[in-house]
């Protein structure tokens, strides 16, 4: 038998497993003056409860108005955790997971013709086992936006605001207070989800009022230490034959562990660094396996200056269109989110507050003006583990902006000792990946042939990881 053909049809057979389990069970109501139950592209009533709002808080930096789209469990809402999810980027709306990572419906890539895209079921959604919030965070991603027109977002001043904005959606929702909680993303999420969870963790120490069932976190392929990230990617672009073995000892030898802020007079690991760099050229750093495309990013701000000048009836709220990275290219589909997302009638559905965001971009690095001000995390998760909070992280092993060996070291570097030992895990009957847990209630897994976001390249072995651990399975 076709391997492929026998990989899916045990993907399908977990995925009619984990329905079959869970239809028909009915869920709660949300807040009857933000349900959605018709997305414009998608045929018919929506299957899946959504809602969408903003959550205001007033703090130190002015005033925030955080975008959400909160998602019921397609099991039991009312006894299944709620998990709040922080894309990465920094800057990428949470839209951007729905659709391309762990969200329940996605687009049908076909050629755009004018016309609005259209979406469809994601069978291996993460909201068969759970709810969950996707946040369009920091300040100035997605949809939110903030009163003070001078609060630019930081690491800290983002993770703080993320806790409050999770304290003040949860008073506004008391009826979730008692599920189980944790707090996930991935990416550059890597960064600013501890922070978060410590400032959880605190409040639930000093006493805070709001009782909160925190039990966790989870992150995918995580940004966290800088440092090793340099050094993870040799070792990747090294044991994936991208480099040869003997430019993996020069630079080893030159380098001496510094791979970042080079000494200029070091001029045999600035040539080695180089010659890396020329090697890793013309690669999907996403997934070294896909094809080297452009990833649909922001343009200039000349170029949308030019925009708010052109006509203003366009059925969409940008003028100029994005770039067409190819058909061919993963990312056609991120240029087809743009012309959903900016269409006027798609965001009357959402109840989108006019005026307030001029475009909605997916991943809004260029022009969020944004601080960083933490080097590196690795500090709070050793707190956090300290602390007993569970804790699951993923790393597709094919990307190499965050590569797994770089995920493995500062997990090491925690020094925690060993519970179960480096072993395959299987979904379907098929090896899904790697696993090892430790005694600080973390668990560490690769995703066989995932790439930087690993739901995105291989949903169902996601989804089995996710309810396994939500679960207190081992994987």
């Amino acid at each position: 038998m076709d391997v492929h053909f026998f990989s899916v049809c045990c993907c399908l057979a977990v995925f009619f497993l984990l329905h079959s389990s869970t239809s028909g069970s009915g869920g709660g109501s949300a807040l009857a003056q933000s349900i959605v139950r018709y997305l414009p592209g998608f045929d018919g009533p929506l299957p899946f409860e959504l809602e969408t709002g903003y959550t205001s808080v007033v703090d130190e930096y002015g005033g925030v108005e955080m975008f959400y789209y909160f998602i019921s469990s397609e099991s039991k809402p009312s006894d299944d955790p709620l998990l709040f999810w922080f894309t990465g980027g920094p800057g990428c709306s949470g839209f951007s997971s729905i659709a391309f990572e762990n969200g329940p419906v996605s687009f049908k890539i076909t050629k755009y013709n004018g016309s609005l895209p259209t979406l469809k079921l994601n069978p291996f959604s993460w909201t068969k086992v759970s709810n969950i919030v996707f946040f369009d965070a920091p300040i100035g991603t997605g949809f939110s936006y903030s009163n003070n027109l001078n609060d630019y977002p930081s690491d800290k001043k983002s993770s703080k605001q993320a806790y409050n904005v999770i304290r003040k959606w949860l008073i506004d929702h008391p009826k979730f207070l008692s599920n189980a909680m944790y707090v996930g993303g991935d990416s550059y999420s890597g960064k600013t989800v501890p922070i978060t969870v410590q400032h959880i963790s605190n409040g639930i120490e000093a006493g805070d009022k709001l009782l909160i069932n925190f039990k966790g976190y989870l992150l995918g392929n995580p940004i966290t230490d800088p440092d090793l990230g340099e050094y993870s990617t040799i070792q990747f672009a090294h044991g994936m034959g991208i480099i040869s073995e003997e430019l993996f000892e020069s630079i080893t030898k030159n380098c001496k562990g510094e791979y970042v802020n080079i000494n200029p007079d070091n001029v045999k690991c600035t040539k080695d660094i180089q010659r890396v760099s020329k090697c890793t050229n013309g690669l999907n750093r996403a997934h070294i396996l896909e094809p080297h495309c452009l990833l649909v990013t922001p343009k200039p701000n000349e170029i949308i200056k030019e925009r708010r000048l052109l006509e203003k009836n366009s059925p969409t709220t940008f003028a100029l269109p994005p770039v067409d990275p190819g058909f061919e290219c993963r990312s056609y589909g991120y240029m087809l989110s743009y012309y959903w997302a900016n269409d006027k009638e798609v965001q009357k559905a959402l109840k989108i507050r006019k005026g307030m965001v001029q475009e909605w971009v997916r991943c809004n690095k260029e022009d969020l003006h944004y601080v960083y001000d933490v080097k590196a995390s690795t500090g709070y998760h050793l707190n956090l583990s300290r602390k007993g909070y569970r804790s699951l992280i993923y790393s597709g092993d094919h990307d190499m902006i965050v590569p797994y060996m770089g995920t493995e070291a500062w997990i090491k570097s925690l020094n925690y000792s060993i519970i179960d030992d480096w072993r395959s895990w299987f979904v379907g009957g098929q090896v899904a990946g790697y696993t090892r847990t430790y005694a600080n209630n973390m668990t560490f897994a690769t995703v066989k042939g995932g790439g930087h976001t690993a739901p995105e390249y291989k949903p169902c072995e996601c989804l089995a990881m996710l309810k396994r651990w939500l679960s207190y399975e081992s994987l």
